[in-house]
């Protein structure tokens, strides 16, 4: 047995459930739609936590800043480099059956090894306090005080621990998912001119006064639709779900669905700010509450009110996957428990990081004069830096024969992974130039 077939076969206590449904004996339109719920996962949730809080601000102050010109085309158009990157982490860990940084560890030494965990740990803890400061923003105008504000908030993403095994837990944070849609909404309810929207897709337009910041807007927007969170929440979901390369069609699917989702979110997103062109001073500081105020004073209190209870989910979501992604990459590097088939007992460990970094997150907004931009700047920073070699490393391992077997990259997948990384440090180095002289 080669090193691929015996990696498949290895036990894996959420296989049972999710392979019990895709080979089930349902026939016709029964079958493609129990399918569908079967193979929706590591993929699409990963993609639509893509869109957290600290994202959709950001989504937001681009089209209150540039209108739908160039970023709603933009956005969509860079669905198929979070698929690639999405596809090759979750082929990574169908095939191998091993988790992102156990791979590193084992094929790169331990240098390479601690040092993605660290960063990416350290990055998490600022991404979720930028998931914090989006959930309680809602909760604080409301009237309620910003300590429990967060301590709430701090309660309803911990009880997700509480649920019984990885399939219920998925099923629980699809449908927080699902609820991203209400961007959409509000979208929809800022009446944007069709025409115009029409007309950025066939002109790309950059108003010439803003030439000079659409450099640092590209690279915020690109940044956020590609993070390392990512790369290690679908790998270790993939295998946690229990997905092997004989469902490797349905990964796929599954992250497609994700990305493309994420993308039509996120332009709806674009196109709810872009009503707020004008409306709020010192638009690049805006956070959550100039937002939702800006919503109430210029298209009404529901639009406003569905903006702070969607900027809440994508902030509930986020702080979910981004926990998680920190725990199964922790835990599968010093070879913990890390299965959400186990209870709190059973991986004690893997659950202390994972309510560990929110409980971090929960008391750190309470600190005076946080500087939200501030993390975000640097959290973006980093996550440049970590995502080069994460991508260098997935792109070797995806291409390794030994490593994948009959399921490696082919040619034109290579030339297309080795072109983002090329890309990836492209913007990286323009968003160094951007920080440092301007």
């Amino acid at each position: 047995m080669n090193k691929v077939k015996a990696a498949a076969a290895l036990p894996d206590a959420g296989r049972p459930k999710f392979h019990e449904m895709v080979s089930g004996r349902k026939k016709g339109w029964r079958r493609s739609l129990w399918l569908l719920w079967a193979l929706m996962g590591p993929g699409l949730i990963s993609a639509m936590a893509d869109n957290d809080a600290g994202g959709v601000i950001s989504y937001t102050v681009t089209g209150a800043v540039f209108g739908v010109g160039l970023f709603v085309p933009l956005v969509l158009c860079l669905a198929p480099l979070t698929f690639t990157i999405q596809e090759m982490s979750m082929r990574l860990g169908a095939v191998t059956r091993v988790g992102f940084s156990r791979l590193v560890l084992q094929h790169y030494g331990r240098f390479w090894g601690y040092y993605l965990i660290s960063t990416l740990a350290f990055e998490n803890l600022l991404i979720l306090i930028t998931e914090f400061i989006g959930m309680t923003a809602g909760l604080v105008l409301l009237g309620l005080p910003l300590w429990l504000g967060s301590a709430l908030c701090l309660l309803l993403v911990v009880v997700f621990v509480l649920f019984t095994g990885y399939w219920t837990k998925e099923r629980v944070v699809l449908f927080v998912a699902a609820l991203n849609v209400v961007f959409l909404v509000v979208a929809v309810m800022t009446h944007p001119d069709p025409a115009a929207i029409g007309h950025a897709f066939a002109a790309w337009d950059i108003p010439a006064s803003l030439h000079a910041a659409v450099v640092w807007y590209m690279i915020a927007t690109v940044g956020n639709a590609v993070a390392p969170w990512m790369i290690f929440f679908q790998g270790s979901g993939t295998i946690d779900k229990g997905v092997t390369s004989e469902e490797l069609h349905l990964g796929r699917l599954d992250s497609a669905l994700g990305t493309v989702l994420q993308a039509v979110v996120a332009a709806g997103a674009i196109i709810a700010g872009a009503a707020l062109f004008g409306h709020i001073q010192n638009i690049g500081a805006a956070g959550p509450a100039d937002l939702i105020r800006a919503f109430d004073d210029r298209i009404g209190r529901w639009p406003a009110v569905l903006f702070g209870i969607g900027l809440f989910n994508a902030g509930f979501l986020a702080s979910i996957t981004v926990s998680l992604s920190s725990s199964w990459s922790i835990a599968e590097l010093f070879g913990w428990s890390k299965s959400l088939n186990d209870k709190i007992s059973e991986a004690p460990k893997f659950y202390a990081v994972y309510i560990g970094s929110l409980v971090f997150a929960a008391f750190a907004i309470l600190v005076p004069h946080l500087p939200l931009n501030y993390f975000s700047i640097v959290a973006q920073v980093i996550g440049g830096i970590l995502m080069l070699p994460l991508l260098i490393f997935m792109v070797l391992m995806t291409n390794d024969q030994t490593l994948m077997g009959e399921y490696k990259t082919g040619t034109f997948g290579r030339i297309w992974g080795w072109s983002m990384v090329a890309l990836l440090i492209a913007l990286t180095l323009a968003g160094l130039v951007q920080m440092l002289f301007h």
